[in-house]
């Protein structure tokens, strides 16, 4: 069952919280986040990319950048652009968005900020559906290793539950602690406190009878975290398990109410074949169907839009190429991955191939578009999305899903609570 606890949050005054807050730290490279900090002080890229503040060109894993991140962390607290509140307390963070899922219409998504458990990341409670890379898993350590705190939040996903939303629902109509439409993505964000001790007790209570949390997104910080939280323990000897170290930050949404985007493919050419080979070597596990020039998406499971020599098609996997009661293999990743990206492209380890990249849907199909129309790919692939119990279906079932095979949106504005050790 999910052990969390309210936390003392760490967060910008009112009227500073536009200045403060920022994109999270992996959607953008060192020079936008230069960019957009531009000459603002307060911007939390001085403390979550803090090689902005050396040269251009220096690594993000140089180990003074590390230290920066510490310095600036203290010099927001000194100077009251990040103030701790007094009491233990739970925060609702809400996300209003348009998005082409959507039908562009607006959706408002209500999330729990927790601190959750390192023990039930370890046992499985929290449950995970992405391999880590060590380096990352690295990287995020000593970011969180030399600040002492969790600076920016998981993403998780809990079971839907009526008791939680209708709380959250009573206080989403009153006037938020913070509310504003962020620069970058247009999506508004609004934040509540959660201080009463009741409401408090009925959000641990309820998150306690819970078999399972799933990371929907931050499977790397998850992981750093609960690993300086195990280095802490083992140097205290007097440790107990209910230590500040033992906790991390989270936002924590019901599932539901989540989107989860396609996550395309573009990839630089087609192995040797000419265009008329691919689609004949496609169609021996496809059927195949031209769409002509207009934008065509992929319109249920097991069908794909290949876009190419200006082109769109219908590609549907015929029956047999994928089992419907294996919960990775019926994946259109794993089918598209196995059947046109290895079978015939032959790409091999998708994380480390040069000849393709990753597109997320919130770019829409013109991405893929234009990116091949430029003549930088030869082709590209648009697939349907996975759903969100696809996704706790394989994290239950223990399994791990293939690479790049999610997009959320919108992402978590950082900078809005912080939790310290």
């Amino acid at each position: 069952m999910a052990r969390i606890k309210p936390f003392r949050g760490i967060r910008p005054p009112k009227n500073l919280v536009e200045q403060v807050e920022s994109r999270p730290y992996d959607v953008l490279d060192s020079e936008e986040a230069r960019a957009e900090a531009g000459d603002n002080p307060m911007s939390l890229y001085h403390i979550i990319k803090p090689e902005i503040n050396f040269e251009p060109g220096t690594s993000e894993y140089d180990p003074k950048v590390y230290q920066e991140a510490a310095r600036q962390f203290q010099l927001f607290q000194e100077n009251g652009w990040l103030v701790q509140d007094q009491k233990e307390q739970y925060y609702i963070y809400a996300q209003t968005s348009c998005l082409p899922a959507n039908g562009n219409r607006q959706k408002t998504q209500y999330g729990l900020v927790i601190c959750a458990h390192q023990d039930d990341y370890k046992n499985g409670v929290i449950k995970k559906h992405e391999l880590t890379r060590r380096d990352k898993e690295e990287d995020r350590m000593k970011h969180v290793r030399v600040n002492s705190a969790n600076i920016e939040p998981v993403f998780f996903a809990y079971p839907d539950n009526a008791v939680l939303d209708s709380l959250i629902m009573r206080y989403a109509k009153t006037e938020p602690e913070y509310d504003f439409v962020a620069p970058i993505d247009g999506f508004r964000h609004q934040l509540w406190v959660v201080s009463n001790d009741q409401d408090i007790q009925t959000i641990t209570d309820e998150f306690a009878q819970m078999p399972a949390l799933y990371i929907a997104d931050g499977h790397h910080r998850s992981a750093a975290a609960a690993l300086v939280g195990a280095e802490r323990a083992a140097q205290n000897p007097n440790h107990t398990g209910n230590e500040e170290y033992n906790y991390f930050m989270a936002v924590a949404f019901q599932a539901s109410q989540l989107t989860v985007l396609d996550y395309n493919r573009v990839f630089k050419d087609l192995n040797g074949n000419t265009s008329q080979q691919f689609l004949d070597k496609i169609a021996v596990n496809f059927t195949v169907e031209k769409k002509g020039a207009d934008e065509y998406r992929p319109a249920q499971p097991h069908e794909f839009s290949l876009y190419l020599d200006g082109e769109w098609y219908s590609l549907k996997a015929k029956p047999g190429t994928y089992d419907p009661n294996d919960p990775i293999g019926v994946l259109d990743v794993d089918i598209s991955s196995r059947l046109i990206l290895q079978d015939i492209l032959q790409l091999g380890d998708l994380r480390s191939s040069q000849r393709i990249d990753f597109v997320g849907g919130l770019r829409g199909l013109g991405e893929l578009k234009r990116r091949v129309d430029s003549g930088e790919m030869r082709a590209a692939l648009a697939l349907y999305p996975v759903s969100m119990k696809q996704i706790m279906d394989i994290a239950d079932a223990g399994k791990i899903m293939p690479p790049k095979a999610t997009w959320f949106e919108p992402k978590l504005r950082s900078g809005l609570v912080i939790h310290k050790f």
